[in-house]
């Protein structure tokens, strides 16, 4: 569900400190007998990365675009290997329809760009005195692209668009016709990872399960889903934990909480592996749960299972999404997007960035490919009460969707 750290939720000092002689004894547990499950697992090879380019570059050519501008993000990345963090100094590559990629970066950032670099390319560096925008006009022009039309990466910010039009002179149109067609259908490689990535969650989540006691916070269940998730070998992207109330609020609530009798324990959880991601959600109540929320949880997962049962190949996005809210609102929720009920889509797409196009979201038109990769998470919501949350992430094939992790059996066995 979220792209947000769990460190983003804010706790009260006080309650912090109140916790803090106790938090040492619930994660004391730590990862003992956990070990590594990524060990062998290989990143993304140099010909795959030549493969994607040439597939960008085919695309350009036939849309007529002379080049793509792609700035430091997961996009970078994708084409390039090049980890970088954004920032006001500006690193991009400039990806042409003809001929070899250009970096271009700080000159005092060039040793550490080039670390990550993974494919053969031209490094050209500017000093704090000079433009980089300057730089990507002679590299445009270097590669035949300094008239007609440049694209830009659908992320790319606005600063860096505007210079790049006024030092070149050119019109600059959205790459997203370009990279959505590449970075939608994964690859063999990339489902791998993936399915790399959702098996450490799992597997920490069933270590996180079996250690939470009465009296932890939200804060001490994250501490112990990252330490179990850094132990099975994956790097923690974001360990969301709501309990009680909080649950009701899909990204959760700044009021300090602990597990008690009845709680409902909500983990929304991911890790990545080679930069490829996953995203598992899952719900549980501490103790004997009410009858109300057993019922709740149950239409969770029949949503969840309607979800895969509606998706097909070449069906629109949106109308996963329909399936569901259908089945909700006539068992008496919403109705549409309104609480108690769903208020956000049934999913999202998935890969090297936690939330990519496309979404499971009423009114997306884009038909359903093989490769395309997704969550599938259909929670329901009770303002003031609690929420559910159940989330699995699978990808399409021929013959319908395939799960990178099993649905929950039970709320007595959600794991």
């Amino acid at each position: 569900m979220t792209a947000i750290s769990r460190r983003n939720v804010l706790l009260g000092t006080g309650a912090a400190v109140a916790l803090s002689a106790t938090r040492k004894g619930f994660t004391a547990a730590g990862t003992a007998g956990l070990a590594s499950l990524t060990t062998g697992i290989g990143p993304i090879t140099l010909e795959e990365r030549r493969a994607r380019l040439a597939k960008v570059q085919g695309l350009m050519q036939a849309q007529k675009i002379g080049a793509l501008l792609v700035e430091s993000g997961s996009t970078l990345d994708y084409f390039t290997g090049v980890v970088w963090h954004r920032s006001e100094r500006t690193t991009a590559a400039v990806i042409p329809a003809h001929g070899g990629v250009v970096i271009v970066t700080p000159a005092f950032e060039e040793p550490s760009v080039r670390e990550t670099l993974q494919i053969d390319a031209d490094v050209r560096v500017w000093n704090e005195d000079q433009s980089p925008f300057a730089l990507i006009a002679g590299a445009l022009r270097d590669r035949g692209a300094g008239s007609g039309s440049v694209a830009a990466e659908g992320t790319t910010r606005f600063f860096i668009v505007d210079g790049v039009r006024r030092a070149a002179g050119v019109e600059v149109v959205s790459g997203d016709p370009l990279v959505r067609p590449c970075r939608m259908v994964k690859s063999s490689a990339e489902l791998a990872l993936m399915q790399a990535a959702s098996n450490v969650t799992m597997a920490a989540l069933r270590h996180v399960h079996a250690h939470v006691q009465r009296g932890m916070s939200q804060s001490d269940i994250a501490t112990l889903m990252d330490a179990a998730t850094t132990a099975l070998g994956g790097m923690p992207e974001f360990s969301l934990v709501l309990l009680n109330e909080a649950s009701a609020y899909p990204h959760g609530s700044k009021k300090p909480q602990a597990v008690r009798e009845g709680s409902v324990i909500l983990m929304d959880c991911g890790c990545t592996v080679h930069g490829y991601q996953s995203d598992i959600s899952r719900s549980w109540v501490f103790g004997t749960p009410s009858a109300r929320q057993r019922k709740v949880w149950n239409t969770v997962k029949r949503g969840q299972e309607l979800a895969l049962a509606t998706a097909r190949v070449g069906l629109p996005a949106g109308k996963v999404d329909d399936a569901v809210r259908s089945f909700y609102e006539k068992e008496g929720w919403g109705p549409g997007y309104h609480l108690p009920g769903l208020p956000h889509r049934t999913g999202h797409g998935i890969g090297m960035d936690g939330h990519e196009p496309c979404y499971l979201v009423h009114g997306d038109p884009t038909p359903l490919q093989p490769g395309m990769c997704f969550s599938d998470e259909p929670g329901l919501y009770i303002p003031g009460a609690f929420g559910i949350r159940l989330e699995d992430c699978w990808h399409m094939t021929e013959s319908g969707p395939k799960l990178f992790s099993g649905l929950a059996r039970s709320l007595e066995q959600p794991i």
